[in-house]
């Protein structure tokens, strides 16, 4: 496993974390096999975990501070999110910041996050959604100041919207983030455009996630793929996306190299950009930890196929079924 500074925070994070939605929100997950995959990971390297409260509320925190808790031995950096009042993905510039991220309620939040992750500080706390109208709102200043001040977090981030990666440029001018999540990958290659620069310039870490597009890049979904009604993949990949989406994948399997897996070329996109610090990936059982810590120790990618990937960059625009 390598390793990469998370931004100015200084923190040398593995360059392939493990992500936990899916240990919450999605079908086929089972708690013991989540609980494997968790420790197999921390053994292979992985550091770094992203996790929330909208996961299962509060089930994918408790499980990572179960993890935590048998392995005092090893440094391992938790982050999760806070997740919006008004319970609306994605945040829209109709809604009122202090009807989505209230002081009193962050506060709150926090607290039954530190409680799950076993932590006196939680060492990324980020809000789960962002709109930029927000960013000179006092209360947002001021709730992130507390934050780090009273100990609850050492390090303030933004999970920003789908498909919207400049949407949150101006809260990092505000000096007040340290840390930016946002969808990258072969697909959705946007964020170089305008937030990369800027997060460089302000020395921001990277957390790229939904690496795989919601397990599409794995591979193995055809356009008769179904999900239960209670996966939220089950709307994501409905009829419009799916459609739209399954040719795409099977372009990118004529370029797989020899040897190389779709997903672990997909991963090896990501960490091809000294951009990113990390990349959150979810892993829900054995394999899948063994099969995506190995991209961090494989070669980049040539410049040549670096290049061909390039030009199956897919912008898209949010959609209802998006969110």
């Amino acid at each position: 496993m390598k390793y990469r500074k998370l931004g100015r925070t200084g923190l040398e994070v593995s360059e392939v974390a493990h992500g936990l939605w899916g240990m919450s929100g999605w079908s086929g997950s089972e708690d013991d096999k989540s609980r494997q995959a968790i420790q197999l990971a921390m053994e292979l390297g992985c550091n770094f975990f992203d996790t929330a409260w909208a996961y299962g509320n509060g089930k994918s925190d408790g499980l990572l501070g179960e993890a935590m808790e048998r392995t005092k031995g090893k440094r391992i950096y938790a982050a999760s999110k806070i997740p919006p009042k008004n319970l609306q993905w994605p945040a829209l510039p109709k809604y009122k910041y202090s009807d989505v991220f209230p002081g009193e309620y962050v506060f709150r939040y926090a607290e039954k996050i530190r409680e799950k992750l076993r932590v006196d500080t939680i060492d990324v706390l980020q809000f789960h959604v962002w709109d930029d109208s927000w960013a000179e709102e006092p209360d947002f200043r001021n709730t992130v100041e507390k934050l780090k001040r009273d100990g609850i977090a050492r390090w303030f981030g933004l999970s920003l919207n789908r498909w919207e990666p400049a949407n949150g440029i101006r809260a990092l001018r505000t000096g007040l983030v340290d840390v930016v999540q946002v969808i990258y990958n072969i697909f959705d290659q946007a964020p170089e455009d305008e937030l990369f620069p800027v997060c460089r310039e302000l020395n921001v870490g990277v957390i790229a996630r939904v690496p795989l597009d919601e397990g599409s890049l794995g591979g193995k979904m055809t356009l008769e793929t179904r999900f239960p009604e209670s996966d939220w993949r089950a709307r994501y990949f409905g009829p419009e996306n799916l459609k739209a989406t399954i040719p795409r994948v099977e372009k990118l399997k004529e370029i797989v190299p020899a040897g190389m897996t779709l997903p672990e070329m997909a991963l090896r996109f990501i960490l091809a950009n000294a951009d990113v610090s990390t990349t959150i990936v979810g892993m829900r059982k054995a394999e899948h930890v063994r099969g995506n810590v190995a991209a961090s120790d494989a070669p980049r990618l040539s410049a040549g196929l670096l290049a061909e990937l390039k030009k199956h960059r897919w912008d898209r625009k949010p959609k209802r079924w998006s969110d």
